[in-house]
């Protein structure tokens, strides 16, 4: 069934010591039979910032090990014989205060560490039956009308007659069923008891929305929302081998954490394009969501900006997001700009009864078309040439 438990591969202490290189400062391991790792690292109290770093690198390590489903490191440090004597007591007659003490910023994984982890997930990701390419639609920040353009994408992609899917990876916020119209839906199973997607409006599809009841909060943890994501591609009925999905588009949540993670280590994502609104506050987090993408070797095919503009009835344009926000952050980060998505109300009602705007005969669809020819091309040319190259500059 789509909800049982998949077998954990039993993992070792003598595993978690390889990855780590048997190193001298781990004093303690201890594996769950559920595939919880703790470790306990000795760690210099004057030089506490290696010592985080080395913290985020086992990490990265033992999260890397097939069958460990979450670390926790404690850090513990022993007192040098020169600082056994207690502390001197301050006088009670002179005030005291705490000797401030600095947050750095910046800790990070080291290269190797990010190539190691990298290695050993790009080496576990197959392909998945039925499914030629897949695309995922991005955003760091939410707001910025991620799912319209998915669901719009989607419905272009299929009035041009291929073959579509559409998955709902936002486990916390799934908005997809009503964006299509079919939020009473319930995905069946087949022969092979196979989810088998809902299909609307010519599109395939998939959402956390079909299977739970929508006025309940979703409390889940990150390997439940992996196993979750997992199991709505590799557990469902996309396509055959002999007729494939076109494309599949994957609507992420807003941010880097669990879901895009599970995304970019474990699915074979095709390409990523990344969705942001001209207001600096948005731009902000695009540099983010792209250095994730950069990291795990995901192509980036370029940005996409939402409410670029409001036009008013007599033909002015009112930019009250900011203006070439949107431009400027691709011309930064070396990627192309794929197309602006002005305010239009038509779009906003679409989306809220149910029918995707790109479905009908409006001439502002084109706006889609056009976003759509552009992803196309782009998608195309990945066989012929290499990808974007993000750029961050300091």
């Amino acid at each position: 069934m789509f909800w049982d438990k998949k077998d954990q591969k039993s993992v070792s202490d003598a595993t978690i010591r390889t990855a780590l290189g048997s190193p001298d400062w781990l004093s303690g391991v201890r594996i769950s039979e559920s595939g919880h790792v703790a470790l306990v690292i000795e760690a210099d109290p004057s030089d506490m910032e290696r010592a985080e770093t080395r913290r985020l690198e086992a990490e990265a390590r033992i999260m890397s090990i097939d069958g460990v489903t979450d670390v926790k490191v404690v850090l513990t440090a022993e007192r040098n014989a020169d600082q056994s004597a207690p502390p001197k007591q301050p006088s009670k007659s002179l005030p005291t205060h705490a000797s401030p003490r600095r947050v750095r910023k910046g800790a990070r994984l080291s290269d190797e560490a990010l190539s190691q982890g990298q290695q050993q997930q790009s080496s576990q990701i197959a392909s998945i039956p039925g499914i030629s390419r897949i695309l995922v639609v991005a955003s760091a920040k939410g707001g910025v009308g991620k799912s319209t353009v998915s669901v719009n994408l989607a419905a272009t992609f299929a009035n041009q007659g291929l073959r579509v899917g559409l998955l709902d990876a936002d486990i916390y916020g799934p908005s997809i069923p009503t964006m299509l119209g079919v939020e009473d839906a319930s995905p069946g199973t087949n022969e092979d008891n196979k989810l088998v997607p809902v299909h609307a409006h010519g599109i395939e599809t998939l959402s956390i929305g079909y299977l739970t009841d929508p006025d309940a909060p979703m409390i889940w943890r990150g390997p439940i929302v992996q196993s979750a994501i997992s199991q709505m591609l590799n557990d469902a009925a996309w396509g055959t081998p002999e007729d494939p999905l076109d494309l599949l588009i994957i609507d992420t949540p807003p941010g880097t954490g669990e879901a895009q993670l599970t995304l970019a280590q474990k699915v074979p994502v095709t390409a990523a394009v990344i969705v942001t609104t001209p207001q600096e506050v948005a731009l902000a987090d695009v540099k983010r969501g792209a250095a994730m993408f950069a990291k795990t070797h995901i192509p980036v095919l370029g940005i996409v900006e939402t409410m670029s503009w409001f036009e008013d009835p007599t033909g002015n344009k009112h930019y009250l997001m900011g203006e070439g926000g949107g431009a400027r952050m691709a011309q930064s980060l070396g990627l192309p700009m794929l197309g602006q998505i002005p305010m239009i109300q038509s779009i906003r009602e679409a989306g809220d009864t149910g029918f995707p705007y790109a479905a009908t005969n409006n001439e502002d669809a084109d706006l889609f078309t056009s976003l759509a020819r552009e992803i196309a091309l782009s998608l195309d040319a990945l066989e012929t040439k290499p990808a974007p190259n993000i750029v961050f500059e300091n």
